[in-house]
């Protein structure tokens, strides 16, 4: 293991913003796949932009990390701030609709969902507004909790906890929806999401 692999995120972060090119690249292998897998999730177009414009904004940012947070729950905020850019960026395209978004990317469920359940809760994913997909996908695909939550959301602890209760809730409302006769294909596709956190 080499002296760059023993490093703290924050350490090498701070080498990074003062020019160590090393340091830069250590941060972008380690977090490369969790950024693309933020944006692949949420979008097919444009992902290697977004991702480059991450780890970008976050080196323009750097003021603004608060080193009592995780590197990752900073990275997260700009990737969503990201995100946001290219969704205003969609809706000002004369092509673009509502319900053209869920088009655009891939539940997290649906890039493996082989199984029934896996395939019930990609679907029940799909028909969640992006707000509240984006929270479920921070809690169980980020592995995130409620304070790094609050952070990625710019928004108070509390009302990270009630998002993430309401976020649960409307799932569970969706998989009863899709599947109103079969509550152990519910049961068990909640179970599976829960085995991720």
């Amino acid at each position: 293991m080499t002296q760059k692999d023993r490093c703290s995120d924050a350490v090498l972060f701070t080498q990074w913003a003062e020019g160590s090119r090393t340091a830069g690249a250590a941060l972008v292998e380690r977090y490369f796949e969790t950024v693309h897998r933020f944006f692949r999730t949420k979008a097919s177009l444009e992902i290697d932009d977004m991702v480059q414009q991450t780890f970008l904004g976050c080196l323009e940012a750097r003021e603004r990390f608060r080193a009592e947070s995780s590197f990752k729950t900073f990275l997260l905020a700009i990737a969503r701030n990201q995100l946001f850019k290219h969704y205003r960026r969609l809706r000002d395209r004369s092509d673009f609709s509502p319900s053209a978004l869920r088009d655009l990317g891939t539940s997290p469920s649906g890039l493996a969902a082989k199984r029934q359940d896996e395939m019930l809760l990609a679907e029940a994913l799909d028909r969640l507004p992006r707000g509240t997909r984006l929270i479920l996908e921070l809690a169980y695909w980020e592995e995130l909790d409620g304070a790094a939550i609050a952070q990625v959301l710019d928004v108070p602890l509390n009302t990270a906890y009630s998002l993430l209760r309401r976020a649960k809730l409307s799932l569970r409302g969706r998989l009863e929806e899709l599947a109103p006769d079969h509550r152990q294909h519910v049961a068990h596709a909640l179970a599976t999401l829960e085995t991720r956190a």
